[in-house]
């Protein structure tokens, strides 16, 4: 069975098609759309994604949506902005596949080009530092392409359905202590404007969101 790719999809229409067209042979995309007007759902359709809706808003809402639909022993979920290059996928899920890790995130390594704003990076490098804190895992991103099998990971229960959800992954995967590893992927050029680094709004949205699950781990623990 091909291991599905959850891809989170709100207006996406630019990159779908460059994406999709690098989805490798043993990977099947599965392309959540979160209310895209730009005809995103249908691009992905004809280029043989399976196509899932997910009216609720919200990229949490996306993600989860996407891994209820998937069917594969190992998931892997990635952003479809084509600012990642499903090519690398193998490499993140490889170790899963292996039985050596629980759960595999891709570090994002800048490449030429490639827009990531100064005050997202210095975000970023926080939270990875509470991360190895909270969870041991020698991480240094809180990557969004990743990979972990399936019934474990609906098993942890998350329950945020916004820009907490990556988040709340690894806090939780860490206190279930699972074995949580990381491998460098190329951060490419994005196509179209980013909804969260890309906007003072969305990067206080995306902000609030993370310290909320914080809080609600911290208390939970």
């Amino acid at each position: 069975m091909k291991i599905d790719v959850v891809l989170p999809c709100l207006d996406e229409a630019a990159a779908l098609s460059w994406v999709l067209g690098r989805m490798p042979d043993d990977f099947h995309p599965i392309v959540v759309d979160n209310g895209s007007t730009d005809g995103s759902a249908r691009i992905a359709a004809e280029l043989g994604a399976t196509v899932v809706s997910e009216p609720r808003r919200g990229f949490g809402a996306a993600c989860h949506a996407g891994l209820a639909a998937a069917a594969s022993d190992v998931v892997c979920f990635m952003d479809a902005d084509a600012s990642l290059d499903p090519a690398q996928l193998p490499r993140v899920a490889g170790p899963v596949m292996a039985g050596e890790r629980d759960l595999m995130l891709g570090r994002r390594v800048l490449a030429p080009g490639a827009s990531w704003p100064v005050h997202a990076r210095l975000g970023n490098a926080v939270l990875a530092s509470v991360l190895r804190r909270r969870t041991g895992a020698p991480l240094r991103d809180l990557g969004p392409m990743r990979a972990a099998r399936r019934v474990p990971l609906l098993d942890l229960g998350l329950i945020d359905r916004r820009f907490g959800y990556p988040l709340e992954m690894v806090l939780r995967a860490g206190a279930a202590g699972w074995r949580i590893g990381e491998t460098d992927v190329a951060y490419l050029p994005r196509r179209g404007r980013s909804k969260v680094t890309g906007t003072v709004r969305g990067t206080l949205r995306a902000v609030g969101d993370m310290r909320r699950v914080m809080t609600r781990h911290r208390t939970a623990a």
